[in-house]
């Protein structure tokens, strides 16, 4: 495995869309919060948040390819099998299959967390991650018009690796704080 600067090289060459770097910095921080959580090697979980989507901007987002190219590209940059894997079953809709292991769950789970986390900071008058509660973002998840392409079903698979949703919010929003500046909130 190469060092994250390496990595973080690569993303910034396949994406330019800033919010998009955004997106993948905050899933890094979330996934290396779930990896303490769990005693899960924090460096490839880290590392499966920031290059999940990879290939968004290559595969115009298109569901049948988005995470297959992805994961093939990264297999290519000597990244971790089961971070590989991770990031391939963040769109099962590509693979045809469900997610079964933690590692999937946790970065379907919080690469999702990410952008209802983002949207409920925007509804506050200083737009700062700083402001927001994590029981704001639970209040959110349950109106459906409220950030209404976040697929609220993924979050929950939080409660499939043992987090309910009050404590996943809350990992989530801390995750987030030390990084809000560099996330433009």
């Amino acid at each position: 495995m190469k060092s994250r600067a390496y990595y973080l090289e690569i993303l910034h060459k396949n994406i330019a869309n800033p919010k998009m770097i955004a997106h993948c910095l905050a899933s890094e921080a979330v996934l290396r919060a779930l990896a303490r959580k769990f005693n899960e090697n924090e460096e490839v979980w880290g590392l499966a948040g920031l290059m999940h989507d990879i290939d968004v901007e290559q595969t115009a987002s298109d569901p049948t390819k988005h995470a297959l190219v992805g994961a093939e590209m990264l297999i290519d940059e000597e990244f971790p099998a089961d971070a590989v894997d991770a990031i391939r079953m963040h769109n099962e809709y590509a693979t045809g299959q469900e997610r079964t292991t933690r590692f999937q769950h946790a970065l379907a789970a919080g690469e999702t967390i990410t952008g209802l986390i983002f949207a409920t900071a925007m509804v506050y008058p200083d737009k700062r991650i700083a402001s927001v509660k994590p029981k704001s973002v639970v209040k959110r998840m349950k109106e459906k018009a409220f950030a209404a392409s976040v697929n609220r079903d993924t979050i929950m698979e939080c409660e499939k690796i043992g987090i309910p949703i009050d404590e996943f919010a809350e990992l989530s929003v801390e995750a987030l704080k030390p990084i809000a500046e560099e996330l433009g909130f």
